[in-house]
């Protein structure tokens, strides 16, 4: 029996993120399909909600959150090099990174299947659930499960005033990962870091497999999409990160896409926060979210909910941003005006975040 146990499905976002790292990281797991009997069985009574991927470690310690997998992973397995960049302007811009994709790729992600591939998403819950059902079965079980699903999107902001904005946002996303990955075979260098299995989640389990944006990937950004699938696949070091703790400039126009798209949604939900917190108890687990906040997306606004969890995403960037010394906070600010980031200089969070029991709370 694997050390380790994944318990996921190749149609989740999350569980490509985890898979990617597992497999790069060279230690023996074993993933488990988490059809209807595993969330009876495993998940729901571990976790106390259904939700995947969830990793068992080698002492049966049940993990949820693809961040807290990697992170225990690491700690267990004192192998070399570490997912996370030792430099700490690489490691303040992989935790970036990592907030983008996590939590703003999940836009396109999200609307690329729910708009373009419904019937093949329910389609695919289906024969997850429940693998031994006929295909009409699996279907019709599909599309009961992947209802909650597809009414996540207007949380997230997709709307008719919004669609064009976040089409046109992820071909240029598309096109400038494309053109940083010519001159780079990893996002920060070299090798693979933390931030780039975060990619692997929305560009793997939707953007890649999914068949509209799939073929849309392959066609307009065939470098995008070999590097999906090679790193997917466990891709292996090729040589050392950027040299001298330097961030390659071809990075520069995903992360002005990220100040200029993200970090508005992310002031706004933090205005929100505070308000919450001054009626909250000590503690308190969070919300999913605070309201709604306005977004735009390449000139297009809409509504979104203010979701908690990328602040808890965001503190991981702001305490990377804290432990650096005099001289490197001095390259991240240039890094920061250079990139429309200047809020994210006195950014501070109203209270500090935590994971309990499975869930975001007060720390």
């Amino acid at each position: 029996m694997a050390p380790y146990t994944l318990y996921g499905a190749e149609v989740s976002y999350f569980t490509g993120k985890a898979r990617a790292y597992l497999r790069w990281r060279g230690v023996p797991f074993e993933e488990v399909l988490s059809t209807r009997e595993v969330f009876q069985s495993v998940i729901l009574p571990r976790v106390g909600w259904p939700v995947i991927p969830v990793a068992a470690m080698p002492d049966g310690e049940i993990v949820q959150d693809t961040a807290d997998i990697i992170a225990h992973v690491e700690a267990r397995e004192h192998l070399t090099p570490r997912v996370q960049p030792e430099g700490p302007l690489q490691r303040f811009v992989g935790e970036l990174l990592h907030l983008y994709a996590d939590e703003w790729l999940l836009i396109p992600a999200m609307h690329y299947r729910w708009t373009y591939c419904e019937t093949w998403a329910y389609a695919e819950f289906g024969a997850i659930s429940a693998p031994q059902a006929s295909p009409a079965e699996q279907l019709e079980i599909g599309r009961a499960m992947g209802q909650m699903f597809r009414g996540m999107t207007p949380m997230l902001g997709v709307s008719p005033e919004t669609i064009p904005g976040i089409e046109a946002s992820y071909e240029a996303f598309l096109a400038d990962f494309s053109a940083h990955l010519e001159a780079h075979p990893f996002l920060l260098g070299g090798r693979p870091t933390l931030a780039d299995f975060a990619f692997i989640g929305p560009l793997y389990a939707h953007l890649l497999r999914d068949p509209y944006p799939g073929e849309l990937m392959r066609r307009t950004a065939p470098r995008v999409a070999a590097w999906t699938a090679a790193t997917h696949a466990g891709a292996k070091d090729v040589s050392p990160l950027a040299a001298d703790d330097t961030v390659p400039d071809t990075l520069l126009p995903i992360l002005r896409r990220q100040m200029r798209e993200q970090l508005p949604a992310l002031l706004a939900t933090n205005a929100l926060f505070a308000q919450w917190l001054a009626s909250a108890a000590p503690g308190a687990d969070l919300p999913r979210g605070f309201g709604m906040i306005p977004i735009t997306i390449e000139g297009r606004t809409g509504e979104a909910a203010a979701r908690a969890f990328p602040l808890y995403r965001l503190q991981a960037a702001r305490d990377a941003y804290q432990q650096m010394d005099a001289a490197t906070r001095t390259r991240a600010d240039a890094l920061l005006s250079e990139t429309g980031g200047d809020a994210l200089k006195t950014l501070t969070l109203p209270a500090r975040l935590t994971r309990r029991n499975y869930r975001l709370a007060l720390a």
